[in-house]
């Protein structure tokens, strides 16, 4: 009888550790999503890192958890409005692979738009507490090329660590790297404009010491691009995207004095989306390079092609 009282003591310990590890259900994870929620404010976004592993699915490409929190960061310094909240309060989760699979439908508010999308999380549950490590939207969603989401931030590139690009700015032959220094924006007045605190300008800088920053004037989120030396003198050429919400331009300068090579090449983002590099600028011969940008031609938006040669 001993030794049944021992056995039995033991199993009743392990179905509570079992319990710890694999808690039963819904009510935790609906209160981990609501409070995860709530976080979306700008007071309370900087404790939404807390709730991610340490990489994350997010909206379909990986992120590491301080990479989220920046995005998020990011987000909430163009839109200080922003507010998100799950419709009506409706969660509908499915246990899937020992994680909770989590949908919902979102409805956020920013800028005078209000909209809704079918969302879903991916949560688990790791030493002792529940974290995400899948967020996105569906696919058949409507208007996902609107600017809250991480695409309209160039995310992968735009935040990555440091922001740092890669090249031979100088022509010595030795790696340098370029990043950005961002203005810090106050609030948004509406899809196009946004407030700053001191100028409203972004500072390509070089860990060249000899190279000299270089200033584009009206831009506040950007993205970096190695585009190879293009006029023959040894270095490399610094592409610049100036992203807004409804267009990007590329700035292409020449890194060793900072000259543009060309009139900023102009896409209306609105009607012609999910362009790449490649798609609008290549290198087409010795000094010369073919652009393509967005123009208006009789009230309406077209693609036009051009070929520049480069002193």
């Amino acid at each position: 009888m001993k030794y049944i009282s021992i056995f039995s003591c033991m199993f009743i310990l392990l179905l509570l550790g079992c319990n710890e590890v694999n808690p039963k259900g819904e009510k935790e994870v609906r209160k981990f999503v609501k409070q995860w929620n709530d976080a979306h404010t700008q007071i309370k976004s900087p404790y939404l890192e807390r709730y991610y592993m340490d990489v994350v699915t997010y909206y379909e490409k990986e992120f590491r958890r301080g990479q989220v929190q920046q995005d998020k960061t990011m987000l909430f310094q163009q839109f200080p409005d922003y507010t998100q909240r799950i419709l009506n309060d409706e969660l509908e989760i499915t246990k899937v692979a020992g994680s909770f699979l989590v949908t919902f439908t979102k409805q956020v508010n920013y800028n005078g738009v209000q909209a809704n999308y079918p969302s879903y999380l991916t949560v688990t549950f790791k030493n002792g507490e529940f974290k995400i490590i899948r967020e996105g939207v569906s696919k058949n969603a409507e208007n996902l090329d609107a600017p809250i989401f991480p695409g309209a931030r160039d995310s992968n590139t735009a935040i990555s660590n440091n922001r740092q690009l890669y090249g031979d700015f100088n022509g010595d032959g030795l790696s340098d790297y370029a990043t950005v220094i961002s203005p810090e924006i106050r609030s948004a007045t509406n899809a196009d404009t946004v407030q700053c605190k001191g100028e409203c300008n972004s500072v390509i800088i070089f860990s060249n010491k000899n190279l000299e920053p270089i200033t584009i004037k009206g831009a506040y989120q950007s993205q970096l691009e190695n585009l190879k030396d293009l006029n023959s003198d040894g270095a490399d050429e610094i592409g610049f995207w100036d992203i807004k919400p409804t267009s990007k331009s590329l700035y292409i300068f020449n890194a060793t004095n900072g000259i543009l090579l060309c009139e900023p090449i102009f896409i209306n983002t609105t009607v012609h989306k999910n362009l790449k590099l490649i798609d609008v600028f290549k290198k087409t011969g010795t000094n010369k390079i073919t652009v393509t940008s967005s123009e208006e031609v009789n009230g309406k938006w077209v693609l036009k092609s051009k070929v520049i040669m480069l002193k």
